[in-house]
């Protein structure tokens, strides 16, 4: 059975530390590097359900795409839901990991395995790393899809292939208009308006979509939008990274038992569509 930390050094070297944004917060929030590890969960969100999951579960390390303290804190008092995470986790000698902007820019990473999801395929980064040589590397991607598709259509096949959440997927564009490239971004994408444009894709999917930056977007040119539930865009990584994890496991004999939750951690938990339209 690998340690702690040499599980860890393989998880650092699929998405390096240094990699991730200024402002982000990876890495390992809890854990000692010494203690032996049998069982790896992987999932989006490191809240109570997924460490009770994870308790439930023997698992010994919790891999999360969302960081815990994003912004820091002074205190882990039980008290608070946030301390009573890290509370849990140690009583149970549970490990935290966080893969977060570090994952997004991977190849493959976050946008790569929401691409396979949709059936895209893959071109190029949307946003390339500068330090990436090879220019695989960024955020989100730009995709095209084998057959065109209207957007009525992607839309359709958005829903049914991505995780089912209260928000589904909202579309703004004309529904018959003919789809052939996509931009995706897992996550919060409407900063990327202007690399989606540059891009000239046809269609951009998404998470987080407010109105205003819609609005201009669908003022400054007919790209389509597809905006996802924020989680539902992120959870294919969990498959892809837990399938990474399974391959390192394999070639180095450590026999890891490696999971991905399926429990829905999207916050939204029901939709009522509008009966009446406006007059």
């Amino acid at each position: 059975m690998p340690r702690l930390s040499e599980v860890i050094a393989a998880l650092e070297n699929l998405w390096p530390a240094e990699r991730a944004e200024s402002w982000d917060a990876v890495g390992t929030v809890v854990g000692d590097p010494d203690q032996e590890v049998t069982r790896v969960l992987f999932a989006v969100d490191p809240v109570q359900e997924i460490v009770d999951e994870a308790v439930k579960l023997g698992a010994g390390l919790l891999v999360t795409h969302h960081p815990l303290y994003l912004r820091g804190t002074t205190t882990v008092a039980a008290s608070t839901f946030k301390g009573r995470v890290v509370h849990d986790l140690i009583k149970n000698d549970i490990a935290l990991h966080v893969a977060h902007t570090n994952a997004d820019k991977a190849d493959p990473g976050v946008s790569d395995a929401l691409a396979g999801a949709l059936g895209l395929r893959v071109l190029r980064p949307l946003v390339p790393d500068r330090d990436d040589p090879a220019g695989r590397r960024g955020l989100g991607r730009v995709c095209e899809l084998e057959v065109p598709l209207t957007l009525r259509e992607f839309a359709a096949r958005a829903a049914e292939s991505l995780p089912a959440t209260a928000q589904g997927v909202r579309v703004a564009g004309d529904p018959g208009a003919r789809i052939r490239t996509v931009a995706v971004s897992g996550g919060s994408g409407d900063s990327l308006f202007d690399d989606v444009r540059a891009a000239g894709v046809d269609a951009f999917l998404t998470a987080d979509l407010r109105h205003h930056p819609v609005s201009e977007a669908r003022a400054h040119s007919p790209l389509a939008l597809l905006d996802a539930a924020h989680w539902a865009t992120e959870w294919p990584w969990c498959q892809l990274a837990a399938a990474q994890l399974d391959e390192i496991s394999e070639r180095h004999g450590w026999d890891l038992r490696v999971h991905v939750s399926a429990t829905v951690t999207d916050p939204w938990t029901a939709h009522a569509a509008s009966a009446h339209p406006t007059h």
